[in-house]
């Protein structure tokens, strides 16, 4: 034998000694599933418990509330660099049970990504963080980008190889495309572009297989299923080919803030009515916090087109030009991340998030509250002390010319979203917990019915969870949380399951099952 070789064969086997350590009561098939990885997968990139490199990227998840003490955390984390450590590990993980579990930016709400409520299960994470390559097609107005790059830095590569590139995603910057879009994607330019996955173009998936797969080779049926069915059911998207969308070089932004005694609830009341129908250049969203509701705006033209259609629509918010904000659609993206002007366009860059302890809820609104439901609402809850935050999301525009169908995401044409968050340390987790479940359910009687409207990426576990009928996931089951989330379309996302991981290998908590045979 070469001694080349048998360095690399000594290399392996240090490799495979150093990561089971660690494992000394794990089962055997946590120990097969490392010396799998080992055969393809550098050392360093396969981080196990005990490691400084394992405990810096679980401490760099966004939502501290999903690791607590007691959390059931990763038997491995592999650091992928390249597609062919993804397939490995899936092929690995199938050949010695040992699920995955698939992170980009680490926002999950509820922290499936990275952890799991089974005690007993061993289960490994991909973190794509190092997979974040943006290429942008100038020429075409077109953007290959990695699942595991930021909506930051995709703004930030867009905007810098042209400042009329825009992208319709969501405001906090910190989020990975990869998550972001596989719900959908919802932000300030969906009333003008639609959705985030509405302005997918092609995808790299590895399938449970491990096999790379594009929108041709991975067939229809799959590729409507990932741009909105959720992350992490049928398998690891790579990258995505995104359209890039025109913005004027300036744009215009506003916040105006009203208390309750500036006729705040009713301006909220009034807003529900105006934000859906205005022109779709306008998108205006509502934050109601510290007994404050702050109006803010961004307009795809100059102040004062901005001023005469406000104006028209909505003389009662009282706005006039000392309330506008002139600037770049780049520059514009820090102010709604922030909510201020004076921050570098380099925040954008930024991929750490301040910790906070995360839980949210969201319905949707087809018929306007009336006002004496929003006086009560802030009566009873937005006056108390553990107050959190309600968020007011108008819809209209393109996204309720869009079929229902076209993608999972199925609330196109409802008026606007309502979520609310929470987000606090540990000491007053438990309160902020019980105040975000008491406005939801004293909003009951107003928002969606049959079932309530949830939006996917404020993934939420109070719906319910997956329950396991042999080894696979109940469809019936499922289906309590799951057409909360995509109404009619959970149908097809499960006969899509049923087609390409029959086996229910990509699966945790709110997984989307297979449909059974009988129900095709």
């Amino acid at each position: 034998m070469e001694r080349t070789t048998i360095i690399s064969h000594l290399l392996v086997a240090l490799c495979i000694l150093s990561s089971t350590r660690a494992f000394t009561s794990a089962s055997s098939d946590v120990h097969a599933f490392l010396g799998c990885l080992s055969a393809t997968i550098p050392c360093n990139l396969v981080k196990t418990p005990g490691t400084n490199s394992y405990s810096e990227l679980m401490s760099s998840v966004q939502n501290l509330r999903a690791v607590l003490p007691g959390t059931t955390r990763p038997v491995v984390i592999v650091a992928a660099t390249e597609p062919a450590h993804v397939q490995a590990t899936v092929v690995c993980g199938r050949r010695h049970s040992v699920r995955i579990r698939t992170r980009s930016g680490g926002h999950d709400y509820e922290g499936l990504s990275y952890a799991s409520l089974d005690p007993h299960e061993h289960f490994a994470v991909l973190d794509l963080a190092k997979l974040r390559a943006i290429n942008i097609d100038a020429p075409r107005s077109e953007a290959w980008v990695e699942s595991g790059a930021t909506i930051g830095e995709l703004y930030y590569a867009a905007a810098t190889a042209n400042q009329t590139f825009g992208f319709p995603a969501g405001y906090c910057l910190t989020v990975g495309v990869g998550g972001h879009l596989s719900g959908g994607g919802f932000g300030a330019l969906s009333r003008k572009y639609g959705l985030s996955a509405d302005n997918v173009l092609d995808a790299v998936v590895v399938d449970a297989e491990g096999r790379l797969l594009n929108r041709t080779t991975m067939g229809k049926d799959l590729f409507w299923a990932i741009r909105g069915g959720g992350g992490e059911s049928f398998g690891v998207v790579l990258s995505w080919k995104v359209r890039l969308v025109p913005v004027p070089e300036t744009v215009t932004v506003f916040s105006i803030r009203r208390s309750r005694n500036q006729s705040a609830v009713d301006l909220i009341s009034k807003w529900q009515l105006v934000a859906p129908v205005l022109p779709r250049d306008i998108y205006l969203h509502v934050f109601v916090q510290n007994q404050q509701a702050d109006f803010i705006a961004l307009f795809l033209g100059r102040c004062g087109r901005l001023i005469d259609t406000m104006r028209r629509y909505f003389p009662e918010l009282g706005m006039t030009q000392q309330d506008c904000q002139e600037m770049s659609w780049m520059k514009s993206t820090v102010f709604f991340a922030f909510n201020m002007a004076n921050l570098p366009v380099e925040v954008l860059l930024n991929r750490t998030n301040a910790d906070y302890f995360l839980k949210v809820k969201s319905d949707h609104v087809q018929e306007p509250l009336p006002r004496h439901a929003w006086e009560s609402i802030w009566s009873k809850w937005f006056e108390k002390p553990e107050a959190a935050l309600v968020m007011l999301d108008p819809y209209g525009g393109v996204m309720g010319r869009i079929s229902p169908s076209a993608t999972p995401f199925p609330h196109r044409n409802y008026m606007y979203q309502l979520s609310s968050w929470s987000e606090n340390g540990t000491a007053a987790l438990e309160k902020r917990l019980s105040w975000v479940r008491g406005v939801y359910k004293d909003l009951t009687p107003y928002v969606s019915k049959n079932p309530r409207a949830v939006y996917v990426n404020y993934r939420d576990l109070d719906l319910g969870t997956n329950v396991l009928e042999g080894n696979v996931t109940s469809y019936e089951k499922a289906r309590v949380w799951g057409e909360k989330y995509f109404k009619g379309n959970f149908k097809r996302l499960a006969a899509v399951k049923s087609k390409v991981d029959p086996k229910d290998f990509f699966r945790n908590e709110q997984s989307i099952s297979p449909l059974p045979a009988a129900k095709g």
